[in-house]
């Protein structure tokens, strides 16, 4: 290889092998095999989340680097934990340890690979380093030593073969009551330097660290999102998007677990007035996709990004959570979180009031009241609901019915769970206004509403932004305009993130004549959900319908029925669109389709495709509004 061809870079790298692994081997070679890629893919894993890359794994060995020191450092932490809770599964002779180095060294690089002084020093400090355990050279301490929560043991220095200089030493302190420490480290001694000569060499050094901090040592090297670039202007507040945690659990029955724990920091972050947060919808688009940082924020239109991951073993939880300013790049705060499934809602409680204090926004009295409303301090009760709360959202009839079965065991373990009885309030309420009461099981039609209407009795004892939701739409069908609208309000004020609260109000106050304020609380429920679901295209619609923007109204739903082909009152709005547009063969089409799709039975009754039976179930208060639709509906072929 020429000089020219030699690429060199100052890179961190880590180095690990397994302890003992020729015993390991000779006792059970397919059983240690197994085990060498189970611990590898968690290692490979934890290296992608800390912004390395795998550079050889030969063996039982593994090379890695990163643009980050302190990435390196945190990943070979994490890397032990997850392997330490993984061998606590195994019989005690057969688990598997790993001894990792770490190292900031200039490498040769060549086809993907790296070679050098760098890399053999990390591979002398792993081998100087205990199983399960960390070394790292004096070059990764002096970086990192304030910027992780961490304490070292200072081993003196080392010779390597081939390498002219010592090499300082130390053994990373992993736990949290060495946080800050560092143990074994001598001062200095006086030196015989005159002031001048210290003065020089200190200018030296601090332009030689500059240029290393700035072109290596900067943190996660995370391209920045520039606003001017974003699909979406920045809010007047703090904004952020949670990204779906990652399950690191190995089993994907717990995925529901890792993503409730999103979905409620979610949640209680929304909580907090003086933030702008995404919703649900719109961060679970990148469940289980590698995400650029950059990207997401441009999308979604935030300025800070939280991310992180979920690790479950039985009663035992792991989570490590950060945020990411993606207009630097930049980590603002990171934490992690080691312990019992009873003790998640105090973790989760941190997570909220760190992120606020890292954003320098002020908790109001109102919102820390509604952060500090959990529900239940039942952690079986919790773990219950997400289950039933995974299947409720795939919204088919089958998983309602899982749902239900989940949703009434959490409340048989707490009584008092209001979330749980919001949820069953929901399912029932949701199942009816589809038709759904034989797939539950039921033999009489409005069953599924009737229980609706019991368990939202129960849940307004300690009522969520969801309870809210649904008293809104039941009142609705009711036509009580006025207080489906008050209902709505309560739900917004309880939660002013939640973008179904603004479509709830929207709904209530397009029925109610009110179409123009509806579309603008359409248009902040989009801001706050950018991919949002095919209903938001439904209540755009209706809006649009209300203010006689018909063709705009049109575009609305069929863009709704392009994505959910079976949307009930997309269909009807848009036949009376088509009908007073005078569009006669798309309505005709359209009245095909729905005939074509018509139920039996005794559904065919109660849900016939009439004039009467349509503006029955679209609920306009306004006798003009009822007889436009019921106009449109006529033109396009409805029967009376």
């Amino acid at each position: 290889m020429t000089t020219q061809e030699v690429k060199r870079k100052l890179t961190a790298i880590l180095s690990a092998d397994v302890k003992g692994y020729s015993r390991l081997l000779g006792e059970d070679e397919l059983g240690t095999i197994r085990t060498l890629n189970a611990h590898k893919e968690v290692m490979a894993n934890l290296i992608q989340q800390h912004r390395g890359r795998v550079v050889d794994a030969p063996g039982d060995n593994l090379l890695a680097e990163f643009g980050s020191v302190v990435d390196a450092v945190h990943c070979a932490v994490e890397i032990q934990k997850e392997l330490k809770i993984k061998n606590s599964e195994l019989q005690e002779n057969r688990r598997m340890e790993f001894r990792i180095g770490v190292n900031l060294g200039d490498v040769v690089e060549e086809k993907d690979k790296i070679f050098g002084d760098g890399v053999n020093i990390a591979a002398r400090l792993e081998s100087l380093a205990e199983a399960g355990g960390v070394c790292i050279s004096g070059t990764v301490f002096d970086q990192v030593r304030n910027k992780l929560d961490l304490g070292y043991e200072y081993l003196g220095e080392q010779t390597v073969k081939n390498i002219a200089l010592p090499v300082r030493v130390y053994k990373v302190l992993m736990e949290p009551e060495a946080a800050g420490k560092v143990v074994g480290e001598k001062e200095p001694r006086p030196t015989k330097w005159g002031w001048k000569t210290v003065a020089v060499v200190a200018v030296m050094v601090l332009v030689a660290v500059g240029l290393i901090w700035n072109f290596y040592l900067r943190g996660p090297q995370i391209e920045r999102a520039r606003v001017d670039k974003m699909a979406l202007p920045l809010p007047d507040r703090p904004s952020i998007a949670v990204l779906p945690f990652v399950n690191m659990s190995g089993d994907p029955e717990q995925a529901y677990f890792a993503d409730g724990m999103t979905e409620d920091l979610i949640t209680d972050l929304s909580k907090v007035a003086g933030l702008f947060v995404i919703a649900r919808n719109s961060t679970f688009v990148y469940r289980g996709k590698t995400t650029d940082i950059r990207e997401v924020a441009k999308t979604l239109g935030v300025r800070y990004v939280l991310e992180g991951s979920v690790r479950r073993s039985g009663a035992e939880v792991r989570v490590n959570a950060q945020l990411i300013d993606a207009t630097t790049g930049g980590h603002v705060w990171a934490d992690r979180y080691d312990g019992d499934l009873k003790n998640i809602f105090a973790f989760q409680d941190k997570v909220t009031r760190n992120v606020v204090a890292a954003l320098a926004v002020e908790l109001t009295k109102d919102d820390r009241e509604r952060v500090a409303r959990r529900g239940t301090g039942n952690a079986q009760a919790y773990d219950v609901f997400l289950k039933g709360w995974q299947h409720y959202l795939r919204q088919t009839p089958g998983d309602f019915r899982a749902a239900i079965v989940h949703f009434k065991k959490a409340v048989e373990l707490d009584p008092k769970y209001g979330r749980a009885y919001a949820a069953l309030a929901a399912t029932y309420w949701e199942a009816s206004t589809r038709f759904w009461d034989v797939a539950l099981g039921f033999s009489r039609t409005h069953e599924a509403r009737f229980q609706a209407e019991q368990f939202l009795a129960k849940a307004m004892r300690d009522p969520t932004p969801l309870t809210h939701q649904v008293a809104s739409a039941m009142l609705l069908h009711t036509k009580q305009h006025d207080e489906a609208i008050a209902e709505a309000k309560r739900a917004i004020t309880s939660d002013p993130n939640d973008a179904d609260g603004y479509v709830a109000l929207a709904n209530a106050l397009s029925f109610t004549g009110r179409a123009s304020d509806a579309l603008e609380q359409v248009q902040r429920a989009i801001r706050l959900n950018p991919h949002y679901p095919p209903y938001y295209l439904y209540q755009l619609g209706l809006a649009r319908f209300g203010m006689k923007r018909l063709d705009e109204a049109a575009t609305s739903l069929e863009r709704a029925l392009t994505l959910n082909r079976d949307d009930y009152w997309s269909q009807r709005l848009l036949l009376a669109t088509y009908g007073l547009l005078g569009r006669r063969a798309d309505a005709a089409k359209l009245l095909e389709t729905i005939k074509g799709n018509e139920k039996s039975g005794w559904l065919s009754v109660l849900d016939p495709l009439t004039i009467r039976a349509s503006t029955y179930w679209y609920p306009f208060a306004e006798r003009a509004d009822v007889e436009r639709f019921a106009e449109g509906l006529r033109k396009a072929g409805v029967p009376e």
